[in-house]
């Protein structure tokens, strides 16, 4: 397992799936972690399962103020930050693009993508002053694939994976190692949500058709590891057995 003893990471969108299950990971390995997300109440409960290690700041990352401070706050807890996982994500409302609410359309627009920009803006000016970090995004299969009913998702997940190449082209040569992982399907509340939209093949999937949340983190873990630079600038995916070997995934 990669070893993060004296590392620090803040994980957005950390208070259930895989964010939770990724702080978990990251604390076992020895990292601090920061845990932001819009629920208040259980990032502090998950704060108060990992111990010293946590630290809880509610931050919604449609704002980038918020994500600044967010950030700022990071750093007076654990003194830098070496790792960000942009990890927040929704997919409500679902549906047609001739009947989906506008601003429900662009809420998701704000915190997919322009979240993940907002992370990545806050977070390279602590990283390059300490000569560099690592900057993980989770991607989807729905980047690069529309899907009935997720126009918005699918066009936020395919912008998030470009930010993720266009960082890679400016900063690799600045100590800034950055990859997306596209995890395939999890079950997590975001996979009860689509279920019950009953839109589109996904929702027609059992529930024991998605990986678990532990799998992703641990494949977030790994690429924090000398053993992923090879994959620098790329989306990784878990659907790929060769890259669930090298994880030490079954």
């Amino acid at each position: 397992m990669t070893d993060l003893t004296g590392k620090t990471t803040l994980i957005t969108g950390a208070s259930r799936g895989i964010g939770a299950e990724t702080a978990r990971v990251f604390a076992a390995a020895g990292a601090n972690v920061a845990l932001l997300a819009r629920s208040a109440e259980q990032i502090a409960d998950l704060a108060g399962e990992i111990g010293p290690k946590a630290v809880a700041i509610p931050c919604d990352i449609s704002r980038y103020w918020e994500v600044e401070q967010a950030v700022a706050n990071c750093v007076k807890a654990f003194g830098g930050l070496d790792v960000l996982v942009n990890n927040a994500g929704v997919i409500e409302p679902i549906a047609c693009l001739n009947e989906v609410d506008p601003e429900g359309w662009g809420q998701v627009i704000d915190i997919n993508l322009k979240g993940v920009f907002h992370g990545i803006h806050a977070a390279l000016p602590v990283m390059q002053r300490q000569g560099g970090g690592t900057i993980l995004t989770i991607s989807s299969g729905a980047a690069h694939n529309p899907i009935e009913g997720w126009a918005h998702y699918c066009a936020s997940k395919a912008g998030a994976a470009m930010l993720t190449r266009c960082l890679h082209t400016e900063m690799a040569g600045k100590g800034i190692r950055a990859m997306g992982l596209s995890p395939g399907t999890v079950a997590t509340q975001m996979q009860r949500e689509i279920k019950a939209s009953g839109i589109n093949r996904v929702s027609k999937l059992d529930w024991s058709d998605h990986i678990p949340a532990d799998w992703p983190a641990r494949a977030l873990l790994w690429m924090c590891g000398p053993e992923a630079d090879g994959h620098l600038g790329e989306e990784l995916s878990l659907r790929d057995e060769a890259i669930r070997q090298k994880v030490g995934l079954a």
